[in-house]
């Protein structure tokens, strides 16, 4: 290895493969160098922005002979700078495949789960724009609205991010100035409505709700589960892309019907888990498999969790949920048993102890969706360690134009595991 390599240094680099956040991987000099806009089949020149011992950092300058796989930028903010749509470049039919091999690269690599491709299920939605129905942008010293720059603060105003549906872009478009230095959420629900809202800056890290003024349309949206309606503030969780809830729910069933059976175990299961619920929207899905259960939905946030409650209330399944507001890790173990357990935790992943403490109820059948490709693996590490495997793997493409895909794994005790549960 050379010592020559240096920061502000033009290298020609090939892209060969993609790393786990949407960076281009090269090697030259025995490291290997992350590039950012790179794609794997790129020859590119990039400047060098970083260097350790083991590898270094670069950003694309130019494309020298670009990928099979590049195609014209589909998002006019990120070809303005923005940092919303990091795979704008990459051609819409090849995303979903692209984000599948970083799935099995982070599973090989941090939970030794060697995978073929063919064993993995991917659903792309195919609509590579126009799907998302929650923004939040930023604005600018002189109140102009817009998505941040990449790894930074500063604001693209006044040009419109492609994962917007077209209502939210014209709703964006209309509100003119706002306070500046103010964050805007705008959400499009489920009845086709538009809310616009503005809210204070959170500290990095944090996430605010609390709404200052309403924009456009009402500080409160409806979304429909099969017959639960969802009353929330605009600024309240919801999946982002316009399908995703459907078919999240539509796995989990099926998930959990394969793992019980559809007329066996799950009509005399008595308890399931919902972990990290939120408002509880996959509960008519765990119910849908378990008809007989009691599903406990746990959520840390109390206004997700009562509107959850409230929504519950009005539903066929108003006696067939309990909502629990506490921390997912402290009140795990003061549930009872449960026959199967959802869990959707938060890009930081659920962790050792969680992932303990559930596999120590001894559920038959886990189904856990994560988006974050390196805190799923890492977590899939967990559940082997406990005696539990993965049985089906599923990856979405519900972020289509970033690098960004959810991850639904269907996990079950191992052989082993399974026998000795029996035996106990």
């Amino acid at each position: 290895m050379t010592n020559t390599l240096a920061k502000g240094q033009y290298l020609d680099l090939e892209i060969t493969d993609m790393a786990y956040g949407g960076e281009g991987i090269a090697h030259i000099d025995g490291r290997v160098v992350f590039v950012r806009g790179g794609l794997p089949g790129d020859h590119v020149r990039a400047e060098c922005t970083q260097v350790k011992k083991r590898f270094a950092k670069a950003s694309v300058v130019e494309v020298l002979t670009p990928s099979p796989i590049r195609t014209a930028p589909r998002c006019e903010a990120a070809a303005a700078g923005a940092g919303c749509c990091d795979f704008a470049s990459v051609d819409p039919a090849q995303e979903a495949g692209l984000k599948r091999d970083v799935v099995l690269n982070q599973l090989a690599a941090l939970a030794g789960i060697e995978l073929a491709p063919e064993q993995v299920t991917v659903v792309d939605f195919a609509q590579p724009t126009g799907w998302r129905t929650r923004m939040r942008l930023g604005t600018n010293a002189k109140g102009q609205v817009g998505m941040r720059k990449a790894r930074s603060s500063e604001i693209v105003p006044n040009t419109p991010c492609s994962q917007a549906v077209p209502e939210l872009q014209e709703a964006i478009a209309a509100i003119g100035t706002v306070t500046p230095g103010a964050e805007v959420v705008a959400a499009y629900d489920g009845d086709g409505a538009i809310s616009v809202v503005e809210i204070r800056k959170a500290a990095r890290g944090r996430r605010r709700e609390t709404i200052e003024r309403t924009l456009s349309g009402t500080s409160l949206v409806q979304e429909h589960i099969a017959d639960v309606s969802f009353k929330l503030p605009a600024t309240a969780f919801w999946q982002a892309h316009s399908k995703a809830v459907q078919c999240y729910s539509d796995i989990i069933t099926d998930m959990l019907q394969t793992a019980l059976g559809h007329d066996a175990k799950n009509q005399k299961a008595s308890c399931a888990w919902d972990l990290y619920g939120g408002v509880g929207a996959f509960a008519p899905a765990i119910a849908t498999a378990l008809p007989k259960a009691t599903i406990h939905s746990v959520e840390v946030s109390r206004a997700a969790a009562a509107a959850g409650q409230q929504a519950f209330s009005k539903s066929s399944l108003r006696d067939a949920v309990e909502f629990h507001t506490a921390d997912v890790a402290k009140l795990v173990p003061q549930l009872p048993q449960p026959e199967a357990v959802v869990l959707d935790p938060p890009r930081t992943g659920a962790g050792q102890d969680v992932i303990e403490a559930i596999a120590s109820a001894g559920p038959s059948a886990v189904v856990h969706i994560g988006c974050d490709a390196a805190t799923f693996a890492r977590d899939l590490g967990y559940w082997q360690a406990q005696g539990y495997c993965m049985d089906r793997l599923i990856v979405v493409d519900a972020f289509p134009g970033t690098h960004h895909c959810e991850c639904v794994a269907l996990i079950r005790p191992s052989v082993s595991a399974a026998s000795e549960q029996g035996d106990s």
